[in-house]
């Protein structure tokens, strides 16, 4: 029998861009739990520690920042997106 491992979308982030790309489609969801998720599995793929120390926050707050069913505030995404070297950016919905 063939053994597997859970699919894990951290070890495919290994690019500015991939990450840019991962991102923006997790914020087209317009899903918060979602976009929240993605977020932390970005930070998980640079490192959490690195990230909670750039971002500054505790490892452990970080964690609980971006686990499941969190309400992180809108300041603390941002401190963290930047740590990610992360920018938001708007356009219309309108094509």
């Amino acid at each position: 029998m063939a053994k597997t491992k859970p699919f894990d979308s951290a070890e495919y982030l290994d690019s500015p861009e991939a990450i840019a790309e991962y991102l923006s489609e997790a914020l087209e969801t317009a899903d918060p739990d979602f976009i929240t998720k993605a977020i932390g599995v970005v930070a998980r793929a640079q490192g959490m520690t690195s990230v909670a120390k750039d971002a500054g926050v505790s490892r452990a707050n970080l964690y609980k920042t971006l686990g499941t069913q969190a309400k992180p505030e809108f300041s603390t995404v941002m401190k963290v997106l930047d740590a990610l070297d992360i920018q938001l950016t708007a356009k219309s919905k309108v094509a």
